[in-house]
């Protein structure tokens, strides 16, 4: 297990999540579900079950660096990689690849989000063995596909070529990011595309080879800046590094052009959490569809199939109201119907116009 590494990405925003999620407090650092841990705290243990905690990397901005060690203390700094300015994951799995190659050149890495939600951890743990021992053997850039139970759109999508039935691995024909309504019931009728999980597996020098080959310029960067990793010279080295970076993701620059992409189809209740609708599909709700967070805070009378999620010492009454989105924080409260939630993204441009960063 010692050439056994993952990293884990917590850099975003989660805007769609916004009044809670905040520039200074994305959604990563956030109790979602009200269950005592965050997804990031979530995201850490799920996978120090399978590898060494020693081996899990965590890249953050560097604005987040005192949330990060606050919540998980136990991570050592030389293991958390801090961005001085947002560029996508592209840059990011160049830095952690590349300083994880410095220091173990066999190294296998897992690269992961830090803010999805996994319902079946014995599973998912499963599904990360076999892209573990796959990408060890060959030189291969395995990524996660789940299978689709819906044509949504909000979604990245992966068409693969069956081959051999006998084999799980399957070789990636296409990436579709984000099609519309109707391609998306294409999609699903036609029976070989998944939804990409952002989740990836492969040897330190097989996602080089692909940065190298197809991302030159990005990839030499940290190439000829190798020896400042994991120096006392590397935090000098990455803000200015991080300066002449493309801001690109890594399905653009990598997974879209190598040839040597295998998606593993995989099934352990998957969401990426990117909206509140998301976390309303996906939580326990009571007898009229309502979702209260925290549950008991929030009083329902003739309302149905609403969210609430509010100041956990304030108490919320709705009554006559139907298929709402309530959200409050300390200086924001949000009420949206479901179906507009959609909308944020403009009230967000909207509000930022008119309030400058405050709310943000």
């Amino acid at each position: 297990m010692k050439d056994i590494f993952a990293v884990i990405m917590a850099g975003g925003i989660g805007s769609r999540f916004w009044p809670v999620s905040k520039t200074i407090y994305p959604k990563q650092f956030l109790d979602i579900f009200g269950t005592g841990k965050t997804l990031i705290q979530t995201t850490f243990d799920r996978f120090k079950a399978i590898i060494p905690e020693e081996n899990i990397f965590i890249v953050t901005h560097e604005s987040h660096l005192e949330l990060l060690k606050e919540q998980l203390p136990q991570v050592a700094d030389e293991r958390i990689l801090s961005e001085p300015i947002m560029r996508n994951t592209a840059p990011c799995i160049a830095y952690a690849c590349h300083k994880i190659k410095n220091l173990n050149p066999d190294a296998t890495i897992v690269v992961s989000p830090s803010d999805h939600l996994i319902l079946d951890e014995a599973n998912f743990h499963e599904a990360i063995k076999k892209g573990i021992d796959a990408a060890a053997k060959e030189d291969r850039l395995i990524t996660l596909g789940i299978r689709p139970s819906r044509p949504d759109t909000g979604y990245g999508y992966i068409q693969y070529i069956d081959g051999s039935p006998k084999t799980e691995l399957k070789k990636v024909k296409t990436f579709t990011e984000k099609p519309n309504l109707e391609i998306a019931k294409t999609f699903i009728q036609s029976g070989d595309f998944l939804w990409n999980a952002g989740i990836f597996i492969w040897s330190a020098n097989a996602i080089i080879q692909a940065l190298h080959a197809h991302v030159e310029e990005l990839n030499d960067i940290f190439s000829d800046g190798a020896h400042y990793l994991n120096s006392d010279k590397e935090k000098q080295f990455i803000a200015l590094a991080y300066q002449r970076c493309p801001n690109i993701s890594i399905d653009f620059a990598v997974m879209e052009k190598a040839e040597n992409v295998y998606v593993l189809p995989v099934t352990f209740g998957w969401s990426d959490l990117g909206t509140w609708g998301s976390v309303y599909d996906l939580a326990e709700k009571d007898f009229s569809g309502n979702l209260a967070i925290p549950k008991d805070n929030v009083m329902f009378y003739d309302t149905s199939n609403c969210m609430v999620s509010a100041e956990k010492d304030k108490l919320v009454v709705l009554q006559g109201v139907n298929d709402m989105i309530v959200v409050e924080s300390e200086d924001v409260l949000l009420i949206i119907p479901r179906d507009q939630e959609k909308n944020i993204k403009q009230i967000l441009t909207d509000v930022k116009s008119k309030h400058g960063s405050r709310y943000l």
